[in-house]
């Protein structure tokens, strides 16, 4: 059965992540004056920051502080904040290689091309309306972490992306992305092509140990995983 949507995470798959997201979690912390490493956060990412947040406060403490729900939403908040100004003005945003040329050879196969992210909408929109993705037509459209029940593993941004798009049956679709929570997510949706990204924040070894179809360095291998 032919693939009709491919599926791509944003940060470290299709976009360049350099540890800027780890980066402005780590920063979101030390307002706090809590701190974690850059590496330790990249071993959480594509999970919903609350949830990854609520994990490393729980890391941090061996009690919870009777305000964690309190600081829990003052880091996210900050983080928001500060993903929302990275990706308006620092000059490091810009996307994967080949991101744009293996996207667009799918659409021009006829294949739909969709985001998930672990972002919220607001963030999501400033980043592909700063590439300029939109007015280029790169994509079909975005599904944001916030416009469902339930983020990475679970399948329910494959789920609203499908529903979107108007494809029924998982096994028309492929999931593409560099973290672990990707490929799970890919996974539990049934996806027939769960294939990771080893370019990304999370490295081969870890992809290797993550139930997948493929693994992949160059994104413009995805095309002829997807269209042969």
């Amino acid at each position: 059965m032919a693939i009709k949507l491919a599926v791509f995470d944003i940060a470290g798959t299709t976009v360049e992540d350099k540890d800027f997201v780890a980066d402005a979690l780590v920063k979101a912390f030390e307002k706090q004056e809590l701190f974690i490493s850059p590496k330790h956060a990249n071993t959480k990412m594509g999970l919903p920051k609350s949830l990854v947040i609520r994990e490393l406060i729980d890391e941090i403490f061996e009690e919870a502080p009777e305000n964690v729900e309190e600081l829990a939403n003052t880091i996210l908040a900050d983080f928001n904040q500060n993903m929302l100004e990275f990706y308006k003005n620092h000059p490091a945003v810009k996307g994967k290689t080949n991101a744009v040329r293996t996207m667009l050879a799918l659409k021009n196969a006829g294949v739909k091309v969709a985001l998930d992210t672990s972002f919220s909408r607001d963030i999501a929109n400033t980043l592909i309306d700063r590439l300029g993705w939109d007015v280029q037509q790169v994509v079909d459209f975005w599904v944001t972490n916030d416009e469902v029940a339930n983020g990475r593993p679970h399948p329910d941004l494959i789920l609203k992306a499908m529903e979107i798009a108007g494809v029924a049956d998982a096994s028309e679709i492929a999931k593409i992305g560099d973290t672990e929570s990707d490929l799970n997510e890919g996974t539990a949706a049934g996806c027939k092509y769960v294939i990771g990204v080893t370019s990304g924040v999370q490295p081969r070894s870890i992809l290797e140990k993550t139930k997948h179809t493929h693994l992949v360095n160059d994104l413009y291998e995805v095309v002829d995983i997807v269209l042969n």
